[in-house]
């Protein structure tokens, strides 16, 4: 127990950190503004681009492990979906807690925590879950808010999903870091060492920003549909995950303890970002990416455990 308090201790001890000061210095949330583009547009990408660029690129291509994984974080999205539609009847409000049951924290939390509880080799299926729920959900959300508001073309609205994806600065590091990987470039020093300073001030930034973010916009109501879009995402989103890969068989067990690991992180802090980016259902969001951080205290943690005292029934290799 004492090794997963290590692992998990960091993380929410970071978050919390933060929430604590954003509680005791009532600073104006405007000053978290360049905090928060350090880590998305600079430290976060630094992290991406470098763990894939020292992977070997056949390791990079493995289509059948994108496709459950990424198939199962829809289906997460869809049960999600459902729920909403039904609580709110409105489509742009079911679209955030569709996002909100299938996106998990892959950015702030994802690599620093699969990299400390499994090691280097979790690395690759990491990356391509990041890269690829990450394109899914910034596919969906602007393609759902369009049917509900329906103010832009069809055009426009495809245009708007590509620049979503292609431009967003962790799917820009994240072919970078393919392309080097593919290339088998090797940075100067000079710039390989401010890129591992850059690593290595990426968790801790983004968790503390985190978790003031959190403190900024307190909880005034949980909403009714909190505990079952919870359930999908803590609990019902990585046991499709797991049942899946173990199903079809052929996995290497370390990529399906990091997709499980993955799936069972509480919702992104861009269930929020993509809220606010709409004005839509934000209250609710902020309040779902708390009450699920605060759970996932319980429920990732217990996953940590069962996965450091090999509890978790894994078949063979390839």
């Amino acid at each position: 127990m004492e090794q997963v308090i290590g692992l998990a201790m960091p993380f929410f001890g970071l978050i919390f950190i933060g929430f604590v000061c954003g509680k005791i210095r009532q600073l104006p949330a405007d000053g978290l503004a360049w905090l928060g583009f350090f880590i998305v547009y600079v430290a976060l990408p630094a992290l991406f681009f470098q763990l894939l660029a020292k992977t070997p690129i056949d390791e990079l291509a493995n289509g059948r492990f994108i496709l459950v994984t990424t198939l199962s974080t829809f289906a997460a999205f869809c049960a999600a979906l459902a729920i909403g539609f039904v609580v709110t009847r409105r489509l742009d409000e079911a679209t955030i807690v569709g996002v909100a049951g299938a996106y998990s924290n892959v950015g702030y939390m994802g690599p620093g925590l699969t990299l400390a509880a499994i090691g280097p080799q979790a690395t690759v299926p990491t990356a391509l879950i990041f890269c690829f729920d990450s394109a899914l959900l910034f596919t969906l959300a602007p393609l759902l808010m369009a049917m509900a508001h329906g103010k832009q073309s069809p055009l426009a609205t495809v245009w708007i999903i590509l620049k979503r994806i292609f431009l967003h600065p962790f799917i820009i590091a994240t072919i970078l870091g393919v392309a080097a990987a593919a290339l088998r470039f090797q940075p100067p020093v000079a710039i390989e060492k401010m890129l591992n300073a850059l690593m290595g001030a990426a968790a801790p930034c983004a968790l503390f920003t985190m978790g003031v973010t959190v403190a900024l916009r307190p909880l005034k109501r949980i909403p009714h549909e909190i505990p079952f879009v919870l359930l999908i995402k803590l609990v019902a989103h990585p046991l499709l995950v797991f049942a899946v890969l173990q199903g079809i068989g052929g996995f290497d067990p370390v990529w399906v303890t990091t997709a499980l690991l993955m799936a069972s992180l509480p919702p992104a802090l861009n269930v929020f970002v993509i809220a606010q980016q709409y004005d839509v259902y934000v209250e609710r969001a902020s309040s779902i990416v708390l009450v699920g951080t605060v759970v996932s205290v319980v429920t990732l943690t217990t996953v940590l455990y069962w996965i450091s005292h090999g509890m978790i029934p894994l078949g063979g290799g390839h």
